[in-house]
């Protein structure tokens, strides 16, 4: 798949430099003392766990900036199917870089396919409706330009990537202001007076707020925590005026019934905060 827009060269260099200086320091010792610098291997990516595999494009560019001549010849590309033994790549070059990239390589390998396959086994429980999925802004501090990126490798929808590209109205900003007319006015004068093209979004908690924000004529309307009879009664009430986006709490089996509501976004922090790392190894090639 074509890499996000978000995930750009300068974004990803700027993490594998803040990763590997976190990592090696000033050397990698365990390998400086054991293996010789003129030594070349090869090792291969494999498969222990079934999943949708993500971050293989992340993985070359991670040996690529820390060893150029390093080459990888890939046999499974992010967001395939892959089984248990199978080899998603071999690496080739000097095997102090190998060994120095190695373990970077696997956390953000094992993370970023954990969320895909857990993100393409949530999307699976919407095919034959319109309805998307979305992540949120739930993820690991410096890490979540590798988390949106698997999301988005899983087949799901990727939300506003942080707090500068759209203006979210929550509970907290609606409270402080006193109302949603209120704030939304705030939001929409401050986008007139910096020329920002922001999108707007409000977090409703009942049907009178949702009155209040179509009234205020936002971009999107957000149902927080509302059961599905209410969420029905929310989208019949916006009647498509603007996108809406059911959000707050949500599991697995319930998105089927969520979707059934007509709304436009189902998003789930969990995509994010709850999947579990895949079972993945960098092996010798003997």
């Amino acid at each position: 798949m074509k890499r996000p827009n978000y995930a750009t060269d300068k974004v990803l260099k700027k993490f594998i430099k803040n990763a590997l200086e976190e990592d090696i320091k000033d050397g990698d010792h365990s390998t400086l003392s054991t293996i010789p610098s003129d030594l070349e291997q090869s090792a291969k990516l494999l498969v222990k766990e079934n999943c949708i595999l993500a971050g293989v494009e992340l993985a070359e560019i991670i040996f690529k900036t820390f060893d150029k001549n390093l080459t990888i010849e890939k046999f499974i590309k992010d967001g395939d199917t892959a089984k248990v033994g199978d080899v998603a790549f071999i690496v080739t070059g000097s095997a102090r870089s190998i060994l120095s990239t190695e373990r970077l390589v696997l956390n953000c390998m094992q993370r970023m396919s954990g969320i895909a396959t857990l993100t393409q086994d949530w999307d699976s429980r919407l095919i034959g409706t319109r309805t998307k999925l979305l992540d949120t802004r739930k993820t690991t501090p410096n890490f979540r330009v590798c988390e949106k990126w698997a999301v988005a490798i899983g087949g799901g929808t990727n939300h506003r990537y942080g707090l500068y590209d759209m203006i979210m109205l929550k509970d907290n900003h609606i409270d402080y202001n006193g109302s949603i007319t209120n704030a939304v006015k705030m939001a929409k004068d401050y986008v007139k007076k910096s020329k920002k093209k922001l999108k707007i979004e409000v977090e409703t908690r009942n049907l009178e707020e949702v009155q209040e924000a179509i009234n205020a004529k936002v971009d999107r309307i957000m149902l927080d925590n509302m059961d599905v009879n209410t969420m029905k009664k929310a989208v019949k009430l916006i009647n498509g005026s603007c996108e809406s986006e059911a959000s707050g709490g949500i599991t697995r089996d319930q998105l089927k019934e969520i979707a059934t509501t007509g709304v436009t976004y189902i998003s789930a922090g969990a995509l994010t905060h709850s999947a579990k790392n895949i079972d993945l190894s960098l092996k010798a090639l003997k």
